[in-house]
């Protein structure tokens, strides 16, 4: 199947590059403080601007070359072209990685495989902030994407398994549509 975010990246540009992070973004930029971050599945670059604007140094990572091109126009940012579930994480080295998103598509059984792969560009005890839909099972979009749900206690078992532990936790409503419910963690890699 064609990839939808190549296929659609002016779209979905459009969609999500205005949309403001602060509500999400502020706790974990509060808690790291300052330092380097990577935008894993940085889409439109919206989160690499906003970090950006706020003294951090970001990078993003996009597997969608056309997404790619327009987030590093958007933000000023490089951003490292790669697929999460290839790339060798470990020749990175970033105080932070945020994954807004970056996780909805993959299949339940992927999730701690690609956690350890990510982990590997964190310095010592770095910070992990990620979202993901909440709900049941796996929901079909209208667009051909299909988008894999989670309840807080599976989430939590797939951390506990990678050695993640939950700094905070939150529920928020999606900006873009009514009925998704983003589970938000702030999560520290190893022992506090």
């Amino acid at each position: 199947m064609p990839d939808f975010y190549e296929i659609n990246a002016r779209e979905y540009f459009e969609a999500t590059a205005r949309i403001d992070p602060s509500s999400f973004l502020t706790p974990f930029t509060e808690t790291l403080g300052q330092g380097s971050v990577l935008d894993i599945g940085c889409g439109s670059g919206r989160d690499l601007r906003w970090l950006k604007q706020r003294g951090f140094d970001v990078v993003g990572f996009e597997r969608s070359p056309k997404l790619a091109a327009l987030a590093r126009e958007h933000a000023g940012c490089p951003v490292i072209e790669g697929d999460f579930l290839t790339f060798d994480f470990s020749s990175l080295e970033f105080d932070a990685l945020i994954l807004v998103g970056a996780l909805v598509h993959l299949d339940r059984t992927m999730l701690p495989v690609v956690l350890n792969r990510v982990v590997q560009a964190l310095s010592g005890t770095g910070l992990l902030y990620m979202t993901l839909k909440e709900g049941e099972g796996v929901r079909p979009g209208k667009d051909g994407r299909s988008f894999t749900l989670w309840q807080p206690q599976e989430l939590e078992t797939v951390f506990s398994s990678t050695g993640l532990q939950i700094l905070s936790f939150s529920r928020q409503m999606s900006k873009l549509t009514e009925t998704d419910v983003w589970l938000s963690y702030l999560l520290r890699l190893g022992p506090e």
